[in-house]
């Protein structure tokens, strides 16, 4: 006994003078960097509006719409019987929606494409979306690498903001009809939310970063700023980023609708329905789609001969920390968020040109957005020499992947020199006076820099801003 004691006293004691030589050598600081310049080098979107940038692009700033009304079918309810999905259809206070259109057509998603694929079965909806707009992306940045550094030297941050509820739905059916054998093997890989950006990676062998936000509204806003700063400070030299969701089904639809977010007044009128701005907004219109962005490190960009869309010049974050589901009153937290995105970009309020704002068709939320505009870009915004839309008229609220799609709006704005309209914007808010409007109509004009603002349930935030290449 004595013998232990005197070993466990000498083992305790090395310890100590182990520890004391190694506090004696204290860690140099980490390496301080110059954060890197990123630029956007591909784009890719799937949207109500239709499948490709070249045709969302145009049929938004000619005012078309991509709302209409719900059937039956599109409630995802095909293993319950129709009695059910009838008197379900009948509950929802809310029937219209922004629904990507499927089909064969060069415009359409094509299911079929996905259902030939050898991990079909472990692909939902929202995943399958953001296959699609990541392809288009990476085809429009002519970045499809075989070399294992240029693989390694890619990442993927794509997000969304609920998975796969239509399959948490019928597991939930199984479990009432006591089947619960017949659940899939793939029910966990298919509803979680990272695995968006997993077939991303494993599809084209990606080995950067595998990342993914689950913010709300602002998922796909923080994934695209996510990856910015992880090329910036130098983890790797591309990353594929955006956000992505497919929550056109009957859960999501009767929780909103419970949650009184939806609009209810434009049910015989679906194009009508998003309003973003205007007297007679109700409520947002849920929708679905994916934005994916090819973001790069500027010269790795150039020595590739890349075409160069922008630079993401700043990138802004704050919390409400005031309520689940309504904004501050004041507008505090929009005002942070860009107020951060302006600081980091180094621009000045009266430099930036156009605001893609994140204004839902919410009673609330669109006033509080356009107060904390004002408040921040004062002159300038109420000289009318800031150009500010919303493009939640055209294709509704794409929740999680509202964030990336405006984002790539923001950045074809640029690009094109459009500015495009807010639709459905007949009798303006009160809180707009003068020359403080949002845009009515599509407007060309020269856009050097452009800011995208997404904010989320859980009073969450932030903002992009994006620049010509100068």
């Amino acid at each position: 006994m004595e013998v232990a004691r005197r070993n466990c006293c000498r083992l305790v004691s090395s310890n100590i003078q182990f520890s004391r030589f190694f506090s004696s050598c204290p860690f140099h600081p980490p390496p301080l960097k110059t954060p890197r310049r990123v630029v956007v080098t591909g784009l890719g979107m799937v949207t109500p509006l239709g499948c490709g940038v070249e045709t969302t692009w145009k049929r938004l700033i000619e005012g078309e719409c991509g709302i209409r009304a719900i059937t039956v079918e599109d409630l995802k309810m095909n293993g319950f019987d129709r009695e059910t999905q009838l008197h379900t259809f009948d509950q929802l206070t809310s029937k219209v929606a922004a629904i990507v259109p499927c089909g064969t057509n060069s415009h359409e998603f094509n299911e079929e494409l996905l259902l030939n694929t050898k991990d079909h079965r472990s692909i939902a909806r929202f995943i399958g979306y953001a296959l699609c707009a990541a392809d288009e992306a990476l085809r429009d940045a002519n970045w499809l690498p075989t070399n294992q550094d240029e693989k390694e030297q890619t990442g993927v941050s794509i997000g969304a903001g609920t998975g796969s509820i239509s399959d948490i739905l019928d597991a939930s059916r199984m479990i009432c009809e006591k089947q619960l054998r017949r659940l899939s093997p793939f029910f966990i890989p298919r509803i979680l939310i990272n695995m968006a950006s997993g077939h991303v990676s494993m599809k084209y062998g990606f080995q950067g970063p595998n990342h993914a936000a689950v913010t709300a509204c602002a998922t796909g806003a923080h994934s695209i700023g996510d990856a910015t700063r992880m090329i910036q400070f130098g983890d790797v030299d591309v990353m594929v980023a955006g956000g992505t969701e497919a929550s056109i089904d009957a859960l999501s639809i009767a929780g909103f609708c419970r949650s009184r977010a939806l609009t209810t007044k434009y049910n015989a009128s679906p194009e009508e329905a998003s309003r973003p701005f205007d007297c007679g907004r109700d409520g947002f219109v849920i929708g679905e789609g994916s934005g994916v962005l090819v973001l790069e490190e500027l010269e790795h960009a150039k020595k590739r001969g890349a075409k160069l869309y922008a630079e993401v010049r700043g990138y802004g974050m704050s919390g409400d920390a005031y309520h689940i589901t309504q904004p501050h009153g004041d507008g505090r937290g929009a005002i942070l968020a860009m107020t951060r995105a302006l600081k980091q970009s180094g621009l000045d309020p009266n430099q930036v040109d156009y605001i893609n704002a994140h204004a839902t068709s919410t009673p609330l939320g669109d006033a509080v957005e356009a107060k904390a505009i004002q408040s921040l870009f004062s002159s300038r915004a109420v000289s009318g020499s800031l150009a500010f839309s919303s493009t939640k008229g055209a294709i509704g609220h794409l929740l999680g992947a509202a964030g990336a799609v405006e984002a790539i709006f923001s950045i074809l704005a640029i690009h094109h020199g459009i500015a495009p309209l807010t639709l459905n914007l007949t009798k303006p808010d009160p809180v707009f006076n003068g020359n403080f409007m949002p845009l009515t109509a599509s407007k060309r004009m020269a856009i050097k820099a452009a800011l995208s603002n997404s904010f989320g349930f859980g009073g969450t935030n932030s903002s992009l801003l994006f620049a010509s290449i100068s």
